[in-house]
């Protein structure tokens, strides 16, 4: 170990830290429960993060998907292989779109993945109504690259699996029995802030974010 290293060890050491007092946090965490309330903060915030989203009966998804599709001009679209919504993704894409099964192993397929696909469509393992933030859970069925590398990210999402704020999700559902060993969470298009500290969206991923709510399930 090196001379100045150990000095700065020592130092640390010998430093008389106490830790800091603990106060009322300066941004107390968002805890309401009342689903109404928490579906109007989802929105809202996902709105002011250039997300476009719709709120739809479960029997309206086919229906609203394939209207999205055409009116976005989507033809091309890759799809995960399971999920809970995935016999109406494969019925709305159906002489809509071409569907492209996201089946085989990344490396196959990435030239036409990242150069030749519109859209990338997944479900939600649930949403955090304190940040408006999407929290998807990928899995073989419908891996991570479904949201990150197409232009467009169509997201599906119950509104019964909101939570207030992420403990709560994190407790409600016994994630200490379990933690997930890849999560994402999404707040809105991709963006930076990189060049000049301005803030500019669409910088890399997908540049249009459209999460559709459904209201029953």
């Amino acid at each position: 170990m090196s001379t100045a290293r150990k000095a700065i060890l020592n130092r640390l050491r010998q430093a008389e830290v106490q830790p800091l007092p603990v106060n009322d946090p300066d941004y107390p965490i968002w805890d309401v429960t009342d689903q109404d309330t928490m579906l109007a903060r989802m929105v809202d915030l996902l709105q002011q993060n250039h997300a476009e989203v719709y709120t739809l009966k479960h029997a309206e998804l086919i229906g609203t998907l394939q209207t999205q599709i055409n009116k976005r001009g989507l033809k091309r679209i890759t799809t995960g292989t399971g999920g809970d919504f995935h016999t109406e993704i494969t019925q709305a894409l159906a002489g809509h779109a071409e569907q492209l099964l996201f089946d085989t192993p990344l490396e196959q397929w990435k030239d036409e993945l990242f150069n030749q696909v519109d859209a990338g469509i997944t479900g939600c393992h649930g949403a955090i109504a304190a940040t408006g933030t999407l929290v998807l859970w990928p899995n073989a069925a419908e891996p991570r690259t479904l949201s990150l590398v197409p232009p467009c990210h169509i997201a599906i999402l119950k509104a019964s699996t909101l939570h207030s704020n992420l403990p709560a999700m994190m407790k409600e559902q016994g994630w200490a029995n379990g933690m997930p060993t890849n999560l994402l969470l999404i707040s809105g298009p991709s963006k930076t802030a990189d060049i000049q500290q301005t803030l500019a969206y669409g910088a890399h991923g997908p540049k249009q974010l459209l999460v559709l709510i459904l209201e029953d399930v």
